[in-house]
């Protein structure tokens, strides 16, 4: 990245240079600002500028995504987020505590389902009174018959 003339980095990066610094490709910063999870400017010559705090939303952004939060839980955290200065500390805390409860529940539900694994044999046997994977105690049964997706169960879950 070049410096100004008085040896200072750029307040204001292109596209390209936001990619290359980031690692992610341009087609995903648009992606990204088109969601509105990033915010650039056009100059006089209608080029995308963005400001250097863009670097650590996109960083942000991307290690929300590497643990399995969906994008748009994403935008909405950093939608009260402000856009002209970088991400501080104590916001970094109020994000990762948010998305730690949605990975714990995450994370409980997938090691319920590696303990009781060996004890399934994938019948699809949700309507049978004794299934602890899919159906502990019948719950799914006042829910009618045929299959109940994982999707649902979290919903019970939940309820």
């Amino acid at each position: 990245m070049k410096k100004d003339s008085e040896g200072r980095m750029p307040l204001e990066l292109t596209v390209g240079e936001v990619a290359q610094r980031s690692g992610v490709a341009v087609s995903t910063l648009h992606f990204y600002e088109t969601k509105g999870l990033i915010r650039s400017w056009r100059n006089r010559g209608n080029q995308r500028r963005y400001p250097r705090v863009v670097l650590r939303r996109v960083a942000v952004i991307k290690v929300a995504q590497k643990t399995g939060i969906p994008l748009a839980d994403i935008a909405e955290a950093l939608s009260v987020l402000p856009h002209d200065r970088p991400l501080t500390a104590r916001d970094w805390q109020r994000l990762s505590q948010t998305w730690k409860r949605q990975l714990d529940a995450r994370i409980a539900s997938l090691t319920s389902l590696r303990d009781h694994l060996t004890g399934c044999i994938g019948c699809g046997c949700l309507s049978m009174e004794e299934c602890p994977l899919r159906n502990p105690q019948d719950m799914l049964g006042e829910k009618g018959a045929g299959p109940i997706l994982l999707e649902a169960d979290e919903q019970v879950d939940a309820d």
